[in-house]
């Protein structure tokens, strides 16, 4: 089934992305982290040896902090702070605890937070007997900083004291006396009484207890100074930190996950920019965008029949898996192979349409040509990206996901950016050019691809012919210093002008330079290279099999629209409760419905001000209907429920005023004011 089907390609995609997440995350991190490592060491040993420098600092009493700068990207964070706490777990120390400010209102939660956290134990906050006493278990812990040198000293001597064979296998990967390592997540987030406090107490104890501080910050450095006073900041021996930037990582997941051939799944120009958009415009975070493609795989393979083909890409030596007669037909209806049909002669036309069996072998010809395509497309446009990124105004953009979305959306040598690019290069000097070339024969060198063996002799073949012009360039400088030698000979001023005038016509009439007719066919055959290779995937048989180009599902999906969906609710609920008998024909108002539908219907029909008697009075005939035509008055159990109708009919008209239909009007008090106006 396309379940069963979504189900398994999501698990080769997670394979794949649990093989390369470590190394990608470690080489995007790499730096990050290193820095952090070495701040560490640097306090840890200044903290063991008790050096001058660490001397000096403990007089003020500074504590070691790290002010670790992130970016706006915050449902990020938590991926980026687990994976600092693995790396320091495994090498630097076991004592980390990672603080939030929803749980630490106040210092005695902070306190409760942190020690829970490093004792491994929870402390309810609510059996506190004093300012910092609390139960635990049968046996009482004191919340404060006090105790917690004392059970890390007890912790650090326990250890040291375990024979080497135990001592090897429990922490042998830490320092001796490890530093305890208390990690701000949202340091903006916290109150600014509870970091005065738990500073100023550290600090206090900064000789007993290594302890090193680390903010996770979103905006700011400067939030330090803004939240903390000069004399509580004075107590932090603060370092500054920064992480990639949020769109950089956004690139790099984009060229190891999308610009490769060894994950065959592929997204569509629309569908792509959907997901930037949403990344640039709404929260940042590129763990949402991995799963908007997470879901852009499932919908392809659910909704695409030939979804079962796009898996055979991903080992081109496999032939494909028989297919039914359903599937052959399938194939047969897709646009892209209709066209390639008409194309073809007409004996092979009528294969193509009759023959199950010949259009299965000419379907795994067409997939090789796909993949072997997409290799080729993948160098080709590392190579044009090398030559745009480097343009003083990057027409095509100087991401190389701007370049893909422009290569996807069209013939990108039919632009006027790309004829921008070519002006442009045409102008570049030799440093430039040979720099390129270098980079663009390495890419092609590293690729795949075999038929780029020629491409790499021509562009080797430039950076000979650039070499040859430095020993021309030399002997060209000494021609020109003794014309201009000559020139200055001629004092006459009949000869003189003649000199002059015969430059002047020599200057009209220049020829190009052997260097810019070199520059001239360097640039006209990387255009050759992108009009052969960076065709449209549209323009590739079978597309339809790896692209997934439904933009409208996916933002549908992905873009909430919250008046549209509360208005369907509210006015339809039986498109949601999936039940027949909510349903009303011609605007009528069921009596069936809940109440909250029968309050919005009725406010529908009220002008800018509702009169609250009047709105009761309906609510209470509407409810009260019976089914039938000829119904008789209300009995007296009808009419004790009657007096309830008031309750019920306030706690509703109280939810619309939370979802914000209404609110109260000071024109009249037995009114409402309207706050929307139509329909969706």
């Amino acid at each position: 089934s396309h379940l069963d089907l979504s189900g398994k390609c999501l698990q080769v995609f997670c394979k794949l992305r649990r093989k390369n997440r470590n190394s990608h995350e470690h080489y995007l991190n790499k730096q990050l982290l290193d820095n952090l490592l070495s701040f560490l060491s640097r306090s840890h040993s200044e903290f063991q040896e008790k050096t001058t420098e660490w001397t000096c600092k403990m007089k003020f009493r500074e504590i070691p902090t790290a002010a670790l700068v992130l970016g706006v990207n915050v449902t990020d964070h938590d991926l980026t702070f687990r994976g600092l706490s693995d790396v320091l777990q495994d090498s630097i120390t076991p004592y980390i605890a990672l603080l939030e400010a929803k749980d630490c209102p106040g210092i005695k939660n902070l306190m409760q937070k942190l020690m829970g956290q490093l004792m491994n134990c929870d402390i309810d906050v609510d059996t506190l007997e004093d300012e910092d006493c609390v139960q635990v278990s049968q046996n009482r812990i004191r919340c404060s900083m006090s105790s917690l040198i004392s059970w890390y000293e007890s912790v650090t001597k326990k250890t040291d004291s375990e024979t080497p064979s135990k001592k090897r296998s429990s922490s042998s990967r830490h320092w001796k006396s490890p530093p305890v390592v208390v990690i701000f997540k949202d340091m903006e987030s916290f109150t600014t009484k509870v970091l005065q406090d738990f500073i100023v107490i550290s600090s206090q104890h900064i000789l007993e207890l290594p302890l090193v501080l680390i903010f996770g910050i979103a905006t700011s450095p400067m939030i330090i100074h803004r939240l903390l006073p000069h004399s509580v900041s004075s107590l932090l021996c603060i370092e500054l930190f920064q992480s990639i930037s949020c769109k950089e990582h956004l690139s790099t997941i984009i060229d190891k996950l999308l610009l490769t051939s060894r994950f065959p799944f592929k997204l569509g120009e629309k569908v792509l920019q959907v997901l930037i958009n949403i990344f640039l415009y709404h929260d940042f975070s590129v763990q949402n965008f991995i799963k908007g493609f997470q879901l852009c795989i499932v919908e392809h393979f659910y909704s695409q029949p030939l979804s079962v083909l796009c898996c055979q890409l991903v080992d081109v030596k496999k032939r494909v898996i028989s297919l039914s007669h359903e599937q052959c037909e399938n194939i047969r209806r897709l646009p892209s192979f209709r066209r390639y049909v008409e194309k073809q002669e007409a004996g092979k036309q009528i294969a193509l349409l009759t023959n199950d069996t010949f259009l299965k072998e000419d379907t795994e010809s067409l997939l090789k040509d796909l993949h072997v395509y997409h290799e080729n497309y993948v160098s080709i446009l590392r190579c044009l990206h090398v030559f745009t990124s480097s343009l003083p105004k990057y027409p095509l953009g100087k991401q190389i996901r701007e370049l893909h979305c422009a290569c996807l959306e069209n013939r990108v040598w039919e632009t006027e950016e790309y004829e921008s690019s070519l002006q442009l290069a045409r102008m570049l000097n030799k440093t430039d050019l040979v720099t390129m070339l270098q980079q663009c024969v390495e890419i092609l060198t590293s690729s795949s691809g075999k038929q780029f063996d020629k491409t790499v002799e021509k562009l080797k073949e430039f950076l000979t012919q650039f070499q040859n012009l430095e020993a021309e360039a030399s002997q060209e400088r000494d021609v020109s210093v003794l014309s201009q030698k000559e020139l200055q000979k001629k004092t006459d001023l009949y000869h003189l002008q003649k000199t002059l005038l015969e430059l002047k016509e020599s200057r009209r009439s220049k020829k190009l330079t052997k260097f810019e007719v070199l520059r001239f066919e360097v640039v006209d055959y990387m255009d050759s290279l992108v009009r052969k290779y960076l065709v449209p995937a549209d323009d590739r048989t079978l597309h339809e099999i790896v692209y997934f180009n439904a933009a409208n599902v996916l933002r549908g999906h992905l873009n909430a629209a919250p008046r549209t969906a509360l208005h369907t609710a509210l006015n339809n609920p039986h498109w949601y409760l999936k039940n027949q008998a909510l349903k009303c024909d011609g605007g009528s108002i069921s009596n069936k419905a809940p109440d909250i539908c029968i309050v919005y219907k009725l406010h529908l029909e009220c002008g800018r001000l509702i009169n609250l008697v009047d709105w009761l009075e309906a609510f209470s005939t509407v409810v009260t209907a019976a089914e039938e035509p000829n119904a008789v008055a209300a009995s007296s159990d009808q009419m004790d429920d009657i007096i309830q109708y008031p309750f019920s009919f306030l706690s509703t008209v109280s939810e619309l005023e939370l979802l914000g239909f209404i609110k109260p009007s000071k024109q009249k008090t037995d009114h409402v004011a309207r706050l929307t106006w139509g329909g969706c």
